[in-house]
């Protein structure tokens, strides 16, 4: 089986309004506010007709993205089998370009080939399901084996920065849906941010976790404040997802010493080889990693395999994924081992899908589809409604 061709399509699928029941938008940011988002799905051909889909984010423009999938990975893959992925993952380099963060979707789509040609589901070609419910039941020596084999993966709510009285209904709202965590972010105003926390866990009196993250907006001292002052408050968060900038890791161990909040690097990850400083630097609690930076699915288990082995818990982030990178993270998060926090999600919160039959999320949770491949069918009609 040979690969012939690598083509790119950018489609702007909007978020639920804040009004919406689970509703996001606008999902507002320390860089900006999204009431929309451009993604990039990916469709590898090959010679046998088994074709696969990946999706990433547009990188400066969909024009640009396109070009650089189609024109520029696309030659290099093209001919080459889609089963020999980590030989492909290493071949492919484009000079002074972060390609890893393109091929990743080209990657996905060849797992999906990969599973449609032996008709096996991705994550069992990782090796099984090990899901941290799956995990937890096979340790317990459950006494059925429905419980050991369920395919469910719990996700983190999300929430952008709303003023805590506007906060309080979503952590309800959230609660009230089946999720035990929420991921809301910071960093415009380290104050507010703790505001909005302690109203947000009063609302729902201690039930749900928390994460926080201001994607590098806090200066150190600030960073100590906003750990302090929850402490104070008796909150101990899941986690403080990347609180200062990135490749300051010593600032960052120190910032861990200080304070009883697990530190989450997560932009600090997409840099090639941090892990290991991250590491040695004693600079996190928790690992959040990405697929995408990572270079797919095979970039995530060895970076996955980095952390298990210092003895880290890791989960998944989330970057306004459609139903293909969603996809893409159920089988990894259920194949892959020590994936032991729920990754993050907004798939409740698309005003469509381009899957002919979109996730259901019930309880928080999503099931990882047990067909060939990723499992899923795309719908190329949806695909041309909101294509830009």
């Amino acid at each position: 089986m040979e690969i012939t061709d690598v083509t790119a399509v950018t489609v702007d699928m909007p978020l639920a309004g804040l009004d919406q029941p689970l509703g996001i938008g606008p999902y507002v940011t320390n860089h900006g506010q999204v009431d929309s988002m451009e993604r990039v799905l990916v469709r590898v051909e090959t010679n046998e007709g088994i074709a696969g889909w990946g999706e990433m984010r547009t990188f400066l423009t969909p024009t640009a993205t396109e070009s650089v999938l189609e024109d520029g990975i696309g030659p290099l893959v093209e001919g080459q089998s889609p089963f020999e992925i980590e030989r492909l993952r290493r071949q492919v380099f484009i000079e002074y370009t972060n390609i890893e963060l393109f091929f990743a979707a080209v990657e996905t789509a060849c797992w999906d080939i990969v599973g449609k040609a032996l008709e096996k589901p991705v994550f069992e070609l990782l090796g099984g399901a090990t899901a941290p419910q799956q995990t937890a039941a096979m340790n317990a020596d459950a006494a059925d084996d429905e419980t050991s084999i369920s395919r469910d993966v719990e996700f983190a709510f999300c929430l952008g920065i709303l003023p805590p009285d506007e906060s309080r209904p979503k952590a309800r709202e959230a609660l009230d849906a089946g999720f035990s965590v929420l991921k809301t972010k910071a960093g415009r105003n380290w104050q507010q941010d703790v505001e909005r926390i302690k109203a947000m866990h009063e609302e729902v009196d201690g039930q749900l976790e928390f994460r926080l993250d201001p994607n590098q907006g806090w200066s150190l001292d600030q960073a100590v404040r906003v750990g302090a002052a929850l402490e104070d408050a008796g909150i101990y968060l899941q986690y403080m997802e990347q609180p200062i900038r990135v490749n300051a890791h010593s600032s960052l161990a120190r910032l861990r010493q200080r304070l009883r909040q697990p530190i989450a690097p997560n932009e600090d990850t997409y840099i090639p080889h941090n892990l290991r400083s991250l590491i040695q630097e004693g600079a996190m609690d928790v690992a959040v990693l990405d697929l995408t930076p990572a270079g797919g699915i095979a970039g995530l288990r060895q970076q996955a395999a980095i952390v298990e082995d210092a003895g880290i818990p890791y989960t998944h982030h989330c970057a306004f994924d459609l139903g293909i990178r969603t996809a893409a993270i159920l089988h990894a998060v259920h194949g892959l081992p020590g994936f032991s926090l729920p990754p993050d999600t907004t798939y409740y919160a698309w005003e469509n899908d381009v899957l002919t039959e979109p996730f259901e999320v019930t309880d928080g949770s999503m099931t990882v589809p047990e067909e060939p491949g990723l499992g899923i069918d795309v719908d190329l009609d949806v695909i041309e409604d909101y294509r830009v």
